[in-house]
């Protein structure tokens, strides 16, 4: 879901998976599909998942990485979409922005741009931009998630991505620094699960209930 050029789905399929690629932007989806092939790429924004229950598809697994669900208004739709296309006993993995980024926090009041510390922190709609062009993000938190995935599927867990890490405003200076960039990153695979709401991005997993389970 907001599969982009296709890199996660190629690795996927390189893996033995069957995969669909979705996404909102058809340049991006014609991309994809010289990747994986001219049916296992289409255009369909998250929130019209919809279209592919009704013609009867059902898949394993679902997932959306790199923060492609803050760009979409209402996660409602996308929850009642999974319930109808995603087996009992199949996973969703949703990789969004975090909240509350402290690499972040940290890089942007270094250069002084004092606006965007505490951007993650407010609600609704969020001005953002990325290679000059305007949208709006929004960031959700866990109570947000959960709610649009009930009542159909269990939560699983979270881990964070980019705890320690910094983000990507923190280049090109952290590539330059290779041994204090491997040690960030032993750092977060020791710490991402009990400091996961500190990531830059944060990893939902959720498993579909079977007709029987307890909420």
């Amino acid at each position: 879901m907001g599969g982009g050029t296709g890199v996660d789905a190629a690795w996927l399929k390189a893996r033995g998976r069957e995969v669909l690629l979705t996404d909102a932007s058809p340049a991006m989806v014609a991309e994809a599909a010289r990747k994986l092939g001219p049916d296992a790429a289409e255009v369909v924004a998250i929130e019209q998942l919809d279209r592919l229950a009704e013609r009867g598809e059902r898949f394993d697994g679902a997932f959306s990485n790199f923060a492609a669900l803050n760009c979409v208004s209402d996660l409602a739709p996308m929850g009642r979409s999974l319930a109808r296309l995603v087996r009992p006993g199949g996973h969703v993995v949703l990789v969004v922005f975090g909240c509350c980024c402290p690499g972040e926090m940290i890089t942007e009041a270094v250069r002084g741009r004092f606006r965007n510390v505490l951007r993650r922190a407010r609600k609704g709609d969020v001005p953002a931009t990325l290679a000059g062009r305007s949208f709006s993000v929004r960031y959700y938190r866990r109570a947000a998630i959960m709610a649009a995935m009930a009542p159909e599927f269990r939560y699983a867990g979270r881990t964070a991505i980019g705890l320690f890490v910094p983000p990507s405003a923190a280049e090109p200076w952290i590539s330059r620094h290779p041994s204090l960039l491997a040690g960030l990153e032993a750092a977060d695979r020791i710490a991402a699960h009990r400091l996961a709401p500190f990531g830059d991005h944060i990893l939902y997993c959720f498993e579909r209930r079977r007709e029987g389970d307890a909420a």
